[in-house]
């Protein structure tokens, strides 16, 4: 079992290494963004709403949720859905379609890093939206452009 992990490992980290340019087609990183912070119910309080209509919906302007500090790559994903609703405050579904987007990371223990693409739903909607995921990096955490802050 051993060997079989290393080898998933090392595959890994060679499929990075070749499909990762040098040079980062993220615009949208800022490392000296504040720190993200928990309200009461469990969510992230974000106070502003995007008017970029690419942020989230672009893999160049992913929603950057940088984990580092909490030691867990998939506990921030909820908080940050958990804390919008639909255009007209319905509650909305979520869920993890796949990685993408391969781009380098000094953040990531392997030198390179992936998007994430999750599928978001709500009640009376003609068609889902994809957003794009950035657990790596940092920036100004926002209301994608379609959607508002749930009311609690």
């Amino acid at each position: 079992m051993k060997i079989k992990t290393l080898f998933s490992g090392l595959l890994c980290m060679l499929v990075l290494a070749s499909c990762v340019s040098t040079k980062s087609t993220l615009k949208n990183v800022d490392d000296n963004a504040p720190d993200l912070v928990l309200t009461k119910n469990n969510v992230f309080q974000i106070t502003e709403y995007s008017k970029d209509p690419k942020y989230g919906y672009d893999k160049d302007y992913p929603i950057n949720i940088f984990y580092k500090t909490t030691k867990n790559d998939s506990i921030n994903q909820p908080r940050f859905f958990n804390a919008l609703a639909g255009p007209n405050g319905e509650k909305i579904f979520f869920k993890k379609l796949e990685n993408c987007c391969p781009f380098p990371s000094k953040k990531s223990e392997y030198g390179a890093a992936l998007l994430e693409v999750y599928e978001v739903k709500w009640v009376g909607q003609k068609k889902p939206v994809k957003l794009y995921i950035n657990i790596y990096e940092k920036s100004v955490l926002m209301v994608p452009v379609g959607f508002r802050l749930k009311q609690f």
